[in-house]
């Protein structure tokens, strides 16, 4: 399927610290249908269960397939009519995976490859912010950066990248592109 005709999905992605969340909630308070990403949703039911986020980071095979598993259901209930700006896609997984060097998952990667979004946004790397669910340094974020980047590429997505500048010049950089 090519991306002309792939459900009106956007997917708005990159490295940690890059406005993802901002950007995505901006939408939505434009009037856009939005979905989360999967990964802090995860980390904070694992530390309500008593996980530290080291813990919860360190079993990444698991973590990398919940979140596919998350991201795949959340995907499946998704109108194929309606516009949606989704704050990670499928394949960002396949960029972590390969980042972390995990054990390769045949069921990620073939999921990877089935889906079709119509634009993928690529935000560039703001400074590194840490919070409750980030252990990232600077280079850490931009080699996540750069390996999401390259399977966004090598799957042939229709791939924008989203200079540096103010959260509401993004969003109008990002709607003037779709």
């Amino acid at each position: 399927m090519s991306s002309a005709d792939s459900p009106p999905w956007y997917v708005i992605t990159g490295g940690p610290s890059s406005g993802k969340t901002t950007t995505v909630e901006l939408l939505r308070g434009k009037g856009f249908e939005i979905a989360h990403e999967h990964a802090s949703e995860i980390i904070a039911e694992e530390i309500v269960k008593g996980r530290t986020l080291q813990e919860v980071r360190a079993d990444g095979e698991w973590f990398q397939k919940e979140i596919l598993r998350r991201q795949q259901e959340h995907e499946d209930s998704l109108d194929p009519a309606q516009t949606v700006f989704l704050d990670r896609g499928i394949p960002d997984g396949l960029g972590y995976e390969r980042f972390l060097k995990l054990t390769p998952n045949p069921e990620l990667t073939a999921a990877a490859k089935a889906t079709s979004y119509r634009r993928v946004f690529i935000l560039d790397p703001l400074p590194v912010k840490l919070d409750w669910n980030r252990l990232e340094d600077e280079q850490t974020q931009h080699a996540i950066h750069d390996s999401i980047e390259a399977v966004y590429l090598e799957l042939d997505n229709d791939v924008v990248e989203v200079p540096v500048l103010s959260p509401e010049e993004r969003v109008e950089f990002i709607l003037n592109r779709l």
